[in-house]
């Protein structure tokens, strides 16, 4: 039987109680006990790990990918730190380090489901459509209920339900629709996650308003009469879903959030209007 030293237990102790922290949705207790972890075992990989989860919790997608990668570079047999850090890179669309991190963590472990994961979020991206499915099936093989694939949503299901909401605009506001092209596409591309401030991840985006909206058209300027273009993002929106009836509730919250915009509300207003 392996002895334990009294540090050892007390680290491991502190580090189960952040990930609790984080279970129940409080980061920055998670955060505070990592630290209290690193006092004591400076750079223990695992306590950097839980920093990385923490961070991405929060949103603080550098912090997350700084810690991850000192995790992984501290305990190099981790799959799992590879992969997280994998995921926070494409997110902050370092795609490159993202596509170097995702391999690592599949050469150290063959079997780890979250590196099959983001490499089929990679192979999304570049529009290698085939690829990412036959990786995402990987990562579901592996992991059934923790990678499991949502379902489809199809060009018809859109277009039924983009002509539901409009039916329910009143009648004033679905004739300046008229002249918006709604389209769907599988995910936005860089240049489009780029144009936002702050660039938006590759896997929030749910919608695109591009134009100007009805408060900004003007007489003295052409431009601004040009039609303008809602995009539905088809493979975030199924992500976010994750079951088919969230799958409807939240294609109608997108079409709306962008029909939104149109109008000329601020993420501020949307939210207000429980349509963030």
């Amino acid at each position: 039987m392996m002895n334990t030293s009294p540090l050892t237990e007390q680290v491991e102790q502190l580090l189960d109680d952040a990930e609790d922290a984080l279970n129940e949705g409080t980061p920055e207790t998670a955060l505070m006990l990592c630290a209290r972890a690193l006092e004591l075992a400076p750079d223990h990989p695992g306590a950097l790990f839980v920093r990385g989860d923490a961070y991405r919790f929060m949103g603080r997608l550098e912090e997350a990918a700084l810690a991850y990668r000192a995790a992984a570079l501290g305990s190099p047999g981790h799959a799992s730190s590879w992969a997280s850090l994998s995921l926070a890179c494409l997110e902050l669309l370092a795609i490159d380090d993202a596509q170097r991190a995702a391999s690592r963590a599949i050469r150290e472990d063959p079997r780890n489901p979250e590196g099959w994961w983001v490499r089929g979020l990679l192979l999304e991206c570049k529009g290698d459509h085939a690829g990412s499915r036959r990786a995402f099936a990987h990562a579901r093989w592996l992991d059934p209920d923790g990678f499991q694939i949502p379902p489809p949503l199809t060009e018809r299901a859109v277009e039924d339900l983009v002509e539901e909401c409009l039916e329910a605009l009143h009648p004033a506001i679905r004739d300046f629709l008229g002249g918006v092209a709604i389209i769907l596409e599988d995910v936005p591309d860089q240049e489009m996650l780029r144009s936002l401030d702050p660039p938006a991840s590759p896997l929030e985006l749910l919608g695109f308003f591009s134009g100007h909206s009805l408060m900004e058209r003007s007489l003295e300027d052409p431009w601004s009469h040009f039609p303008p273009t809602i995009v539905l993002f088809r493979r975030n929106i199924e992500r976010h879903a994750g079951n088919r009836p969230n799958l409807i509730h939240q294609l109608r919250i997108t079409i709306f959030h962008e029909i939104g915009h149109f109008l000329g509300l601020d993420e501020t207003d949307l939210e207000a209007r429980g349509l963030g």
